[in-house]
């Protein structure tokens, strides 16, 4: 578990911890407790799970008087890039077990002990502060926590400003245990228990600043409201407060049933022992990322911003949930999912709003046959489950082979997968900006090849008519892709669906002919000459570049305005996601040799390990700069980056298992 101890890197305060809720709202932040981006805060719901996010609570302000001093145990960060207060020089130790835990020094005898964490059990986000040590147990004199909630009421995607529509009415229950607050008449109902004083004192906090949404060329000031101040006095016990929404219309508030202290004792209860039960710690983070859809389940690709893709799901849940044996949920996710079928097509996302599927790529329905492969070869599920999902697998098939929208169609003259229409990013590779797509690939790709064939072998093993189609494929992959000046393969073949036209950009998607899929389409020295060129030219610590340096158009750093980051984000960027299939790759090139498996683990693996301690905690990032050193961006908590590696533990486990 990740722990941060005295002396700091200024740096590390920055890094992010993250509990989410299971239906697509989180609470998130940094160990500094500074608010970086837009999307940090305590109480952020999914109004329409996992949908309809917004923010409540972004933070709180908190101080502690005793002795007649005053302590700060939160920082803000004010325009330009003013922090007050500095709670630094206090801050000695930062836990992420069980959950983000703070440990200052406030004088040489009083330490104070904060954490916060989210109840999947309610939803609710529990904070809580106490003291330590003897001058806790003495009850001599006062140590007043004060503490402000500072709220919103907005679009996650958005900016709070202050403005005269602000509602700072605040509701109270008859014991004074319980306040409310609804800021705007359209969004929840804020609820906050304590076992504290409520005192009502309007105001607002203006020019908040998040650097990270300044880095990401993105408006990045903000002002939220805070309606009064909850006091405790610490000396007495642990003070709680347990924030909550709401959608009921009245912000009236009825008489706790429970006092906010033992609520929070049991909450914490519950929490440690579900916990617990998920196992490793790659388990509780993989847990982070299954979130409720209608009546069924799905898997937001990443914090804070995503929802759930199509493509995203089907490739983390091989690692998220069916490495891990969490078999049921993988199989709801794949009927819920196995509905959605449109012409042959499976959705690439659903909005933040509105129910209506995007149906915008070629590979999603492909990366689900390849999931209902990996769930039936691990599961024996009843015959109607099976059948479901094996029909979802003939539509998928059917549709593809005589044609679908854009293009999407299985060519006549040689049965590989053709696809593309100008103005429209179809394969993983997605980036666009306005009417610009930065990487088209319109023609025959070559990981969607490797998929297509994969899809044919696997529904030829119920239905033999697939075989034929999955051999004629197979043959010309071979005789098309492979660039005779170096023996790896080319990125794309009939480009702009010109016959013959090439494109010999050195990307990682050729990898997949060879890892990532149940089916490698090479094997011996072709396969090692694809390993090899993905090696000398992609690999780096944290996942393989989209694109190689010597390439005119490569991007190393990613950053800068929208524009600037999109055009970076396939040409050259890292992503950690694609160490899974190359790992895989070099396994079945180099598992012959001697201690193969135990340097995979420390060249490819430990890197990641490592890097759960940076960025998003315990969680890995959805990407990195090409160029060393190769620092994380994007989102810090990604999906298909943690499942990757779960897939890759698990083969590792298996290989050596077997291991003569």
């Amino acid at each position: 578990m990740t722990r941060i101890e005295r002396p700091f890197d200024i740096t590390r305060l920055e890094d992010e911890w993250l509990e989410a809720d299971g239906f697509g709202g989180f609470a998130s932040g940094t160990v500094g407790t500074l608010r970086t981006r837009r999307y940090q805060a305590l109480l952020l719901t999914a109004t329409r799970a996992p949908g309809g996010r917004v923010v409540l609570v972004n933070g709180v302000e908190a101080w502690l008087e005793a002795n007649g001093q005053r302590y700060p145990l939160s920082m803000q960060r004010y325009m330009p890039d003013v922090i007050y207060p500095d709670l630094t020089a206090s801050l000695l130790a930062f836990d992420i077990d069980p959950w983000p835990t703070w440990r200052l020094q406030l004088d040489p005898h009083v330490t104070l002990i904060a954490e916060v964490f989210v109840s999947k059990a309610t939803r609710e986000t529990v904070l809580r502060w106490r003291l330590e040590g003897a001058v806790a147990a003495s009850g001599a004199g006062a140590f007043n926590l004060k503490v402000r909630p500072l709220l919103s009421g907005r679009d996650y995607h958005a900016l709070h400003h202050e403005n005269a529509a602000f509602n700072f009415n605040a509701q109270t229950s008859s014991d004074q245990a319980c306040v409310n607050w609804q800021p705007y008449g359209d969004l929840p109902v804020i609820s906050a228990a304590t076992n504290g004083v409520y005192t009502h004192a309007p105001d607002w906090y203006r020019n908040f600043c998040y650097v990270r949404e300044r880095e990401r060329g993105l408006d990045f000031s903000e002002d939220l409201a805070t309606p009064g101040v909850f006091s405790f006095n610490l000396a007495d016990g642990e003070a709680v407060m347990i924030l909550s929404a709401s959608i009921a219309s009245s912000a009236a508030v009825p008489a706790n049933t429970k006092p906010a202290a033992s609520h929070a004792t049991e909450l914490a209860h519950i929490e440690q022992q579900r916990r617990g039960a998920l196992g490793s710690r790659l388990h509780r983070s993989a847990d982070a990322y299954l979130v409720a859809r209608n009546e069924g389940r799905t898997i937001l690709a990443g914090f804070p911003w995503f929802t759930d893709w199509g493509r995203d799901t089907f490739i983390a849940m091989r690692g998220l949930l069916i490495a891990t044996e969490r078999l049921d949920e993988a199989e709801a996710i794949l009927l819920e999912w196995s509905g959605t079928l449109s012409e042959g097509m499976l959705p690439n996302r659903f909005p933040d709003y509105g129910d209506t599927p995007e149906y915008n790529s070629v590979d999603a329905s492909l990366w689900f046959v390849i999931a209902v492969h990996d769930y039936l070869a691990t599961n024996h599920p009843k015959a109607d489950t099976r059948t479901r999902l094996q029909q979802a697998v003939e539509t998928i098939l059917t549709g593809y082979t005589n044609g679908t929208r854009f293009n999407i169609k299985a060519s006549t003259d040689d049965g590989l997968l053709s696809a593309g229409v100008p103005g429209v990013q179809l394969t993983w590779m997605d980036a666009k900006v306005g009417d610009w797509v930065v990487t088209p690939r319109i023609g025959k790709p070559v990981e969607v090849q490797a998929l297509w064939i994969n899809a044919l072998r696997i529904a030829a093993t119920w239905n033999r008519q697939w075989q034929q189609a999955a051999d004629r494929a197979l043959q010309a992959f071979h005789e098309r892709f492979t660039d005779p000046s170096t023996q790896a393969l080319v990125d794309n073949v009939d480009v702009d669906f010109v016959k013959g036209a090439v494109d010999r950009s050195i990307r990682p998607n050729q990898i997949f002919a060879v890892g990532g899929l149940p089916f490698p389409l090479l094997e011996g020295a072709a396969a090692r000459a694809v390993v090899d060129q993905v090696e000398a030219q992609l690999l780096t610590p944290l996942g393989l570049r989209t694109l190689a340096p010597s390439d005119p158009a490569y991007r190393g750093h990613y950053g800068g305005t929208p524009l600037e980051r999109d055009g970076a984000y396939h040409q050259g960027t890292v992503w950690p996601w694609l160490l899974g299939p190359f790992v895989e790759a070099w396994l079945r090139v180099h598992g012959a040799e001697p201690d193969a498996r135990a340097q995979a683990k420390a060249r490819f693996l430990d890197p990641l390990y490592a890097h759960l301690d940076h960025a998003g905690l315990d969680h890995l990032s959805e990407i990195a700069d090409g160029d060393a050193p190769h620092t994380p961006a994007g989102t810090p908590f990604q999906a298909w980056s943690l499942g990757e590696l779960l897939r890759l533990e698990t083969l590792l486990a298996r290989l050596e298992s077997i291991a003569p």
